[in-house]
């Protein structure tokens, strides 16, 4: 698999070209100073990691799970949660490590059908991405502003000029732009929580494994479907290559402490996105299912109902408030993780207006048909369904990661320590063993 040489994983050449050159070492790493001032100069790409993982696709698989089986999938939040933490880790270290992205790296050190393959499964991945955002910011647009769901579908496409905003400000006002926006969304489900009142003991509770998520095939779809709406297949791409945001020394004590730092503040920030997938899970088993609406899975049903059965117009609000911070925050993790991929496996710069449009276009034609042919009641499957496929793409970009952060010959004593080759490992056998039974399940009928 790996073309095998002589020679350790070194930092790319200066001639070499680096994905998201616009902010390749544009964010300065204090040499002296507290250790916290030097932490805070590594918060951020964690955070832009974290909003691929409460995207409007991962609504539709929590409302879907939480209003049909109550709290019980919170155990699968919680095992994806620690899995993408554990993968996020390896991806910071590899990035830091190698001075390379996970896009360069396939491109490099794998033969060239395995890297196209490989390539030709991210872009799909990014687009079933790009589609749950599209749906998410258009359901929002219409339950705020009253915009017809297809004219909301097509309007989406101009949210291109945010992102360009944002990168043309630089990499802090980026990052900024984000965790306002986490906060704005971790507030309104805070609030919503409070309004739902849920019973504390049977949450608890759903943060433990049960056998259910194996003999029924249902909840199985959903779990996967959560667990491809947790660990995003373009996160660890797009990852490897924002930690290299940051002007660490090249040293190896700068660079472990670029792995130290870099991994503090995408645990930090995945547990914020742990905490606000878990709330949308709570909300619909506190409202919908104890009051015996198991089937909710369209978002506009869980809107319409909320302000009736939680008592208060606020709740409806604030869950649309939410929709819409979600949507147009995972955009930017779409559009910066296509051009990772592109410019790493092709050597291929577009400008970002035009990457951003042509992924948009090719997500907006399905929805634009599911739309047309079944209105509002198809936004929901096709949501889910875009989540099972960055399932089913997963395995494809962490077998890679595993593969390059686990290797001594090249990283030496910056490689993985054991405990981490070893729960990491164990997490790639987990995410291939499901996905494998969620198709033989499929196949079986």
């Amino acid at each position: 698999m790996l073309h095998r040489t002589n020679e350790p994983f070194t930092d790319a050449s200066p001639n070499e070209g680096h994905s998201l050159q616009e902010v390749y070492r544009s964010v300065r790493v204090p040499a002296s100073g507290s250790a916290l001032r030097r932490l805070f100069a590594f918060v951020g790409p964690g955070y832009l990691v974290a909003v691929g993982y409460m995207d409007p696709g991962n609504w539709a698989t929590s409302l879907a799970g939480g209003s049909a089986y109550g709290y019980t999938l919170l155990s699968v939040a919680l095992l994806s949660s620690l899995m993408a933490m554990l993968l996020q880790a390896l991806c910071a270290r590899v990035g830091i490590a190698t001075g390379q992205d996970l896009a360069q790296l396939c491109r490099d050190r794998f033969p060239r059908p395995v890297a196209w393959g490989l390539w030709l499964l991210a872009e799909v991945a990014i687009c079933a991405t790009d589609l749950a955002e599209l749906i998410g910011t258009a359901i929002a647009l219409k339950l705020l502003f009253g915009i017809p769901l297809l004219a909301g579908v097509l309007l989406t496409a101009l949210d291109a000029l945010l992102v360009l905003w944002l990168q043309h400000r630089g990499m802090r006002w980026l990052e900024a732009f984000i965790v306002a926006m986490i906060a704005l969304i971790a507030g309104c489900f805070l609030t919503e929580i409070v309004l739902a009142d849920p019973e504390w003991g049977a949450v608890f509770a759903g943060y433990v494994p049960s056998a259910s998520l194996l003999t029924d095939s249902t909840q199985l779809y959903l779990a996967i479907g959560i667990l491809g709406a947790t660990v995003m297949p373009h996160n660890l791409y797009l990852h490897t290559a924002t930690v290299q945001s940051r002007a660490f020394g090249p040293d190896e004590r700068s660079r472990r402490e670029a792995i130290r730092f870099a991994t503090l503040d995408s645990t930090v920030a995945l547990s914020i996105a742990l905490l606000i997938n878990s709330a949308i899970l709570i909300l619909a088993a506190a409202v919908f299912h104890t009051s015996g609406h198991t089937e909710i899975a369209e978002i506009q049903d869980a809107h319409q109902l909320l302000a009736p059965m939680v008592g208060a117009g606020t709740a409806a609000t604030l869950f649309a408030v939410a929709l819409l911070a979600c949507g147009l925050t995972a955009t930017v993790t779409a559009t910066l993780s296509g051009q990772v991929v592109m410019e790493g496996f092709l050597r291929f710069r577009l400008p970002p207006v035009l990457r951003r449009l042509l992924t948009r276009l090719i997500a907006i034609v399905p929805a634009v048909l599911v739309t047309w042919q079944y209105g509002e009641s198809g936004t929901a499957h096709l949501l889910i369904l875009s989540q099972v496929i960055l399932s089913l793409q997963l395995p494809f970009a962490v077998i890679p990661l595993m593969l390059f952060a686990t290797d001594r010959s090249r990283l030496g004593a910056l490689a993985a320590p054991r405990w981490q080759s070893v729960l990491g490992w164990t997490a790639t056998a987990l995410i291939v063993s499901v996905n494998v039974k969620l198709l033989f399940d499929a196949i079986a009928g």
